[in-house]
């Protein structure tokens, strides 16, 4: 096999590869052979056809095949030959035909030098926090009001009343909608709709109507109401009370708690919450490492085609989430991502390259706890379980994960590490 080396710019490298015709071709005849052992053919006895017939049946596509084993098989060689690790997917461009000899060239981006790696002179911050009663009393609270039911009342509505309203506009001497009425809910106080719109409905009975001004976005959906002051006419339809459960017996059962005792599902509820809380301190942990390590390396230079990729994968990513919010969402420009790539990009490439100086290796222990702390969290968790266990893409994005969270958390006992203390509440916010 010969293998050859070309730079492109700094990080770009053209590997050019050529191997022996006889590779290809020794590696075809074994795989005929396999094939005449297996295959079923009418008119012949299992493991009895003939290797010129399986060869006349599928050649074309055993040396098609077997030319791509070559590729990737000896692309793996010459790397290790020639001691380079890409990064990224390299774009592979083969040259003759399936029958010749195996030529190809493969282009790629390799990880920057980074020098000496000093993880010591960092200095981080690290959350920490803990899970209070008054926590516990907070969500039992909020799964209080998640089975809250609602009683018609035929008074004012106050603040917490449901409301079911109509309403139309009028701007510019125009209604929206022309005709009849938008139908609308909200709870008052919850800014489900218009702030004004809210206030309003406060001291409203089921049948009152009433017209308010409301300013809308710039942004609004409707067009002719974008950015403009619109007359809101608003009819109270129905006023419900909500009704919150006692926190009895039937109430904690209904959660899974069959002795319910109160003491036992408070323990429930907290031990849930304290691995809610562990992730979130190991996620705001990570974020805090990987901005110090690529602020501290900032200068390095980044494989640009690794960024971009990763900038486009971002913008598919956007506009996936705003199609399942039911946003019609054509392909999205991927340079306002481009940023945001780049500190990704550069964290990634850290990580990993800590990783190997230091020989981390996936801990096993560590992907079992996160596939049994994911599954915790259903109705099933062994069905999880088994769900992660027999599909290899799953575990493989687990698998990245745990690792990069060794590896942040390697580099956090070793940095200059100061703890900040925070509550239960602010440690699950979103980063700022």
């Amino acid at each position: 096999m010969h293998v050859s080396v070309e730079s492109i710019g700094s990080l770009g490298r053209k590997l050019s590869v050529s191997v022996p015709a006889d590779r290809l071709q020794t590696a075809v005849g074994s795989r005929l052979r396999e094939l005449s052992r297996s295959v079923r053919l009418n008119g012949f006895r299992p493991g009895k056809v003939p290797v010129k017939v399986i060869e006349q049946r599928f050649g074309a596509q055993v040396r098609s095949e077997v030319y791509g084993d070559v590729v990737r098989e000896t692309f793996g060689e010459a790397l290790r030959q020639q001691n380079l690790q890409p990064v990224g997917q390299p774009e592979i461009n083969a040259e003759g035909g399936a029958s010749e000899e195996v030529r190809y060239t493969a282009t790629f981006e390799v990880a920057p030098e980074y020098g000496e790696i000093d993880v010591a002179a960092l200095e981080i911050q690290r959350p920490v926090a803990q899970v209070e009663d008054t926590d516990v009393d907070t969500m039992i609270e909020t799964l209080r009001q998640q089975r809250r039911s609602w009683n018609v009342d035929d008074r004012a509505a106050k603040e917490g009343d449901l409301v079911n309203v109509e309403n139309f506009a009028v701007v510019d001497g125009k209604r929206l909608p022309e005709e009849g009425v938008e139908r609308g809910v909200t709870v008052i106080g919850s800014n489900m709709l218009f702030p004004a719109i809210e206030v309003a409905l406060a001291g409203m009975s089921a049948g009152d109507e009433k017209t308010v001004d409301v300013d809308f976005p710039a942004d609004w959906r409707v067009a002719e109401l974008a950015g403009k002051t619109a007359k809101v006419t608003i009819q109270a339809v129905k006023v419900s009370e909500q009704h919150l459960p006692a926190i009895d017996e039937a109430f904690i059962k209904s959660f899974g708690i069959k002795s319910g005792k109160l003491d036992q599902f408070r323990a429930e509820v907290k031990n849930n919450l304290a691995r809610e809380l562990k992730g979130a301190l190991s996620g705001r942990l990570r974020a805090e490492v990987a901005q110090k390590l690529v602020a501290a390396y900032s200068h390095v230079e980044l494989p640009p085609r690794l960024v971009e990729a990763e900038a486009r994968a971002m913008a598919a990513q956007a506009a996936e989430n705003a199609r399942r919010q039911g946003q019609q969402v054509g392909q999205v420009d991927p340079s306002p991502f481009m940023a945001a790539a780049r500190n990704r990009v550069a964290a990634g490439l850290l990580v990993g390259e800590i990783a190997r100086r230091h020989d981390l290796r996936l801990d096993p222990k560590r992907v079992n706890e996160a596939v049994n702390l994911i599954a915790s969290t259903y109705e099933d968790p062994q069905q999880v379980v088994d769900l992660y266990r027999n599909d290899p893409n799953l575990m493989s994005g687990l698998q990245a994960r745990v690792m990069e969270e060794q590896v942040i958390d390697w580099i956090a006992e070793r940095a200059k590490a100061t703890d900040v203390a925070m509550s239960f509440t602010d440690a699950l916010r979103a980063n700022a």
